[in-house]
Formats: structure tokens, C-alpha cells, sequence
């Protein structure tokens, strides 16, 4: 288990409180942990940190970003269904654990759907296929080419069986009818380090945990996942437009709780951390990482996890995806 902490603010002093502070709905009475399902420095963690932070400012607490990484995010998520409905312990909810999981993993002990309280969406990101500066096979045309000359030979990592890195990866062989091997790891963290070292060819990765590499130009952006292209990479291709149409894998981080948080509570959270995601600062962060669509109600985060987890089980299926591949 590791853990980030975050400093909480000096304390208001009540009369000098802003009005929407004093009246604002109830708060939990201690620290909060914001829960991740990755290892440090990925895309999840990332978000999840820069959010918490911010919250931790507004709430006057502690807000702790604890990682507890595995089998793509269930673990998290099933710690986090069965913690107090206080408040004190929340999710970084992801589109692995509540979504694709369900459908693809066996032994899934939660409901995605009802077990949890959403809170806020905090962004849509593409995935990105990418590989380091190292290696000279940059395009997709030229990808599909040498993975069909040396057939289950070349490597692509991503962040996990079941991850939405590792669909991307299904449907890319799928309609290319490729074979390659999927290298998976638990985060992007060590993804990236191994891809920076030559351990494997090319990467299914966040944008977010990709960004920062490739301004570095340590890693090349080959090709995004969303069918249109994000507003911090408008030079990168989609998959979409690049000969394999239709193909849509978006990773996105939302903040939940577990089933039952009060309803007083739960809109309070909303809208403070949509008074986050709108801090310029924030924002800017957000669209550095290529994090889209973020904000909204509480009631259009639960419809938006409930049209999700319909449409990944329909990948799953249609696609034929197993958790060995």
C-alpha cells in the first residue's frame, strides 16, 4: 500500500468563511482517502492527486491518495463498496473497474451499477498506442506490417487484463486481424518503464500518464483510441481515421463512494469538485492530460457509468475478449 498525502489548509476562521463554505451540506467529521486502483504515476493517480488536493483545500482536511493496485482496479473498488458510507473513504472510479471488469473478469464480488454513490465525473481521456524514441516502426500502416510479418512476435504493453488499454489492444488485432502479444502490467508506471527501456515494442497507455513523456520526446504518440482527436493532441491520428474504423476505447476517472453516502453529502462533493475541475489551473491540467467532458451532476455521472458498463459488456461479447489473451 502507498500513500499520498496532501496538506490540509489553515483554518478559516468562521466569520471570515465565504458564505457557501458556513452553508454548505455536511463534510466527513475526519481525513478523507481517496482510493486508486494502480500503482503511483499513472493516469488514475495522477487525476486523483490533483483533485485531492484541491479538495483537501476547500474541505479543510487531510485527503490522502492511497493506492491499491491489481486486477485493474477491482481491488480498489471492492475495498472501497464494502468502507462506511461517511464519506471518510472514496474511489477513483475508472472505466476498468466499472465497466470492463465486470464483463470480462470472473468473480467480480461488487456491483458497479449499485454499490457505490456516484459523485462527479472528472474526465473522458483516449487511450494512446505509443512507443519510445528509440524505436523506428511509428505508424500504424507500418505497425500493421511488421506485426503481420512476424505473426505473435511483437509485444504491446498496457495497464492490465481487462484494462481499457488492454481492450484497445483486443480490437486493434481484432479488426486488423493481427497477432501480437499482450504484455500487461499493473499501472502505467512500470508500463512506461519498461516501454522507455526496449522490454516491449509499443504501449496501450493513458494519455494522461503518456503526456509527460512525450513532451519529453522519450515516447512517440503513434495513435489515439476516441474517434475524435483530443484538444491537447490535435497532431495524432486517431485509430479511427487511421484504417480501423469505429474503434472507440476511451479511459475516463470519476469520484464515488460507497452505496448509501447521504444524499446532502454527495451533493455537496459534486459540486466542490466541480468548482475544482473549473479552476483554471485545474482546467488547464485537465486538458494538458487530454481529460475531456468532465463535471456534471451526480445523476448524470450514475446515467453516464450505467450507458458505459452496457456498452463495454457489448464489446466483450462481440469481440469474443478473454482475460487469457
Amino acid at each position: 500500500m502507498q500513500r499520498r498525502t496532501f496538506t490540509m489548509a489553515a483554518a478559516a476562521a468562521a466569520l471570515g468563511s465565504p458564505a457557501w463554505l458556513r452553508a454548505a451540506g455536511p463534510l466527513p467529521a475526519g481525513p478523507v482517502r481517496i482510493v486508486v486502483g494502480f500503482a503511483p504515476g499513472g493516469g488514475t493517480d495522477v487525476l486523483a492527486r490533483v483533485i485531492g488536493q484541491k479538495l483537501g483545500a476547500l474541505w479543510n482536511t487531510t485527503v490522502n491518495v492511497e493506492n491499491k493496485p491489481g486486477a485493474t482496479g477491482v481491488i480498489a473498488a471492492d475495498y472501497v463498496a464494502k468502507q462506511p458510507a461517511d464519506g471518510s473513504t472514496l474511489l477513483m472510479a475508472h472505466v476498468n473497474s466499472h465497466a470492463i471488469a465486470p464483463a470480462l473478469l470472473p468473480n467480480v464480488r461488487y456491483d458497479a451499477r449499485r454499490d457505490f454513490s456516484p459523485i462527479a465525473l472528472v474526465g473522458v481521456t483516449p487511450n494512446m498506442l505509443t512507443c519510445s524514441d528509440k524505436q523506428s516502426v511509428r505508424s500504424i500502416p507500418e505497425i500493421v506490417a511488421l506485426c503481420r510479418s512476424k505473426p505473435g512476435q511483437v509485444s504491446f504493453g498496457s495497464s492490465g487484463i481487462g484494462s481499457a488499454q488492454h481492450l484497445a489492444l483486443e480490437m486493434f488485432k481484432l479488426q486488423g486481424k493481427l497477432q501480437a502479444v499482450h504484455v500487461p502490467y499493473k499501472g502505467s508506471g512500470a508500463l512506461i518503464v519498461d516501454l522507455l527501456g526496449g522490454q516491449i515494442d509499443y504501449a496501450f497507455d493513458t494519455m494522461t500518464a503518456a503526456t509527460p513523456f512525450i513532451k519529453q520526446g522519450k515516447a512517440i504518440a503513434i495513435a489515439q483510441t476516441r474517434l475524435t482527436r483530443a484538444k491537447s493532441h490535435p497532431s495524432v491520428p486517431t485509430l479511427h481515421e487511421s484504417g480501423f474504423p469505429g474503434l472507440d476505447a476511451a479511459s475516463w476517472y470519476g469520484l464515488v463512494g460507497p452505496k448509501g453516502l447521504p444524499a446532502e453529502m454527495v451533493q455537496r462533493m459534486n459540486e466542490d469538485v466541480n468548482r475544482v475541475i473549473n479552476q483554471p489551473d485545474i482546467a488547464a491540467k485537465l486538458d494538458e492530460f487530454g481529460a475531456e467532458d468532465a463535471g456534471g451532476s451526480s445523476q448524470k455521472f450514475a446515467s453516464f457509468i450505467d450507458t458505459e458498463f452496457s456498452k463495454w459488456a457489448k464489446v466483450v461479447k462481440d469481440a469474443n475478449v478473454k482475460v487469457e489473451s
